[in-house]
């Protein structure tokens, strides 16, 4: 039993719109305080969409299908890559001033009474 689906020109534009409209519908609608994890559930879909296009370039049967593959792998990657970039960037707001992230990892690690203090010598 061979079940095969095909989509035609006006069908997959349509399903494409539909898709867009609804990811502005609820991304439009997420608080500020979780775009964070959000980016990264987003990363993850991107990294998805790198292997779909690597799917449809490696069937691909014609010079069209080729170059609408080769730019699903490239827009996928570069856009994988730079959510990767920008979730780094505010996670590092984060962070205070003077400490990288390796340091405070140390400090959660051993706990908050080896900080150093400053001594009061008078």
């Amino acid at each position: 039993m061979d079940i095969q689906i095909v989509i035609s020109g006006f069908v997959a534009l349509y399903i494409f719109m539909l898709a867009g409209f609804a990811g502005w519908v609820i991304i439009g609608r997420v608080p500020a305080i979780l775009h964070t994890p959000l980016m990264s559930g987003s990363n993850f879909v991107h990294g998805i969409v790198v292997v779909g296009g690597l799917s449809a370039l490696l069937n691909a049967s014609s010079g069209l299908e080729q170059v609408i593959g080769f730019f699903a792998v490239l827009l996928g990657a570069g856009n994988s890559a730079g959510g990767y970039a920008v979730t780094d960037r505010m996670l590092a707001m984060f962070q205070t001033k003077g400490h990288s992230l390796k340091h405070a990892k140390a400090g959660r690690a051993r706990g908050n009474h080896a900080r150093a203090r400053p001594s009061k010598q008078g």
